[in-house]
């Protein structure tokens, strides 16, 4: 599957990032800019996710084997590869796949063990928005405060919402495949023996998604890991502390 991408920085060392579910390349934008002074940065749309085709087929052997495919495509030689929450767990299993290919990982608050679902009334709201009689972003808005109170986990969505070229509003995530699929979006990794790469963890302090117990089963696959916390972060530890998060991540790289 041919990969929608963002590239910033011309120069040196490459670095692939991953959103997480609902997300899309142009959340890390803002980090890319900072980091591409001395590395050349690129931004993946995952499958079902911004402007990369839709599939039926989402879990994350498949979409390991994208990142593979990405890598090749562009002839990268020993990349950084970074994700987020979903896109974590894309790392992880790639790197279980494939432990020759990437230089080093880095994954943002996520473990590599089975979540359960937990994004039932987003993906009901989303789902329930009659996209063909929605007038605005405001509409939808409004819409989706039934169903999650928090306007930034809102906003963030809503940056999903386009108009089309028959000037109606869509999703440019596949929201069908990701309903059918979001147990899959939880499931543990597959794992077939432990993996030497260097492997930083980098999790919000206030976020409960990696627990102190985690970290005896993370060192089983990826002994050669680090856990690095920053304080006052939650789930989303790059938009919560950005600074903090470059300079752990300019320590990292």
């Amino acid at each position: 599957m041919k990969l929608y991408f963002r590239k910033v920085g011309d120069q040196g060392p490459a670095i692939i990032i991953l959103h997480g579910i609902f997300g899309s390349s142009d959340n890390w934008l803002g980090i890319a800019k900072v980091l591409s002074d001395k590395f050349q940065v690129y931004l993946v749309d995952q499958r079902n996710h911004g402007q990369s085709p839709c599939s039926d087929e989402f879990d994350y052997q498949v979409m390991s084997e994208d990142l593979l495919e990405f890598i090749h495509e562009h002839t990268l030689s020993k990349p950084i590869i970074m994700g987020h929450s979903m896109g974590g767990k894309v790392v992880m299993q790639f790197a279980l796949n494939h432990p020759d290919i990437a230089q080093k990982m880095v994954v943002v608050d996520i473990a590599p063990k089975f979540y359960p679902v937990h994004h039932t009334a987003i993906l009901e709201g989303l789902n329930s928005l009659d996209l063909k009689n929605l007038t605005s972003r405001t509409e939808a808005n409004e819409h989706l405060k039934r169903f999650e109170e928090k306007e930034g986990v809102r906003q963030f969505l809503l940056k999903n919402l386009y108009r089309n070229d028959q000037q109606e509003f869509a999703w440019r995530i596949n929201v069908r495949v990701i309903t059918k699929n979001i147990d899959v979006v939880g499931h543990e990794l597959w794992v077939k023996n432990s993996v030497e790469i260097p492997a930083y963890f980098i999790k919000g302090v206030e976020s409960h998604y990696i627990q102190p117990e985690d970290e005896r089963y993370i060192a089983e696959i990826f002994p050669n890991f680090e856990l690095i916390e920053i304080p006052n972060a939650g789930h989303w530890v790059q938009a919560d502390q950005p600074e903090a998060f470059v300079e752990v991540l300019r320590s990292i790289l």
